[in-house]
């Protein structure tokens, strides 16, 4: 959740299930969380959001990506790598927030600079739960850089 005095956060979520995706959105509403969620749903449109390319043009850069693995045409594990190592973006916190518990999954992801990498909780209160500590860490705890859109 954001302070009052704290400007909103702008979230991108890469998300190709609708039903996680609503218990996102859910999970903002309910803890009345202010900061700004932009949702894509693959991959391409990821890349595409982030590098202002067609119908993504004029988009505020995100502060925050969250990041499914399992996604149609790029893989989350292509657009992490394509994000950090990109000194444009290499500075956006991501997120992996994902079904996969394996543990190639969760290595892979760190050896490719993810930021933390958090399970999804089946259960819709768990699933809330832990979006609420994702923003309450990284808005609330941590600095993230700001810059200029």
């Amino acid at each position: 959740m954001t302070t009052p005095s704290a400007a909103p956060v702008d979230v991108l979520l890469v998300e190709d299930d609708p039903g996680d995706e609503l218990m996102t959105r859910e999970a903002f509403e309910d803890n009345k969380i202010r900061n700004n969620l932009h949702v894509v749903r693959d991959g391409e449109e990821a890349l595409d959001f982030l590098y202002r390319r067609g119908e993504y043009e004029g988009v505020p850069r995100p502060d925050l990506i969250l990041l499914d693995l399992n996604l149609p045409k790029y893989d989350g594990r292509q657009v992490l790598e394509k994000v950090k190592s990109d000194p444009d973006l290499q500075d956006i916190p991501v997120v992996v927030l994902t079904t996969s518990a394996a543990e190639e999954d969760i290595l892979r992801s760190y050896k490719l600079h993810a930021n933390a990498y958090v399970t999804k909780p089946v259960d819709l209160d768990q699933f809330i739960a832990a979006v609420r500590q994702i923003d309450d860490f990284f808005v609330q705890v941590v600095r993230l850089p700001r810059r200029q859109s």
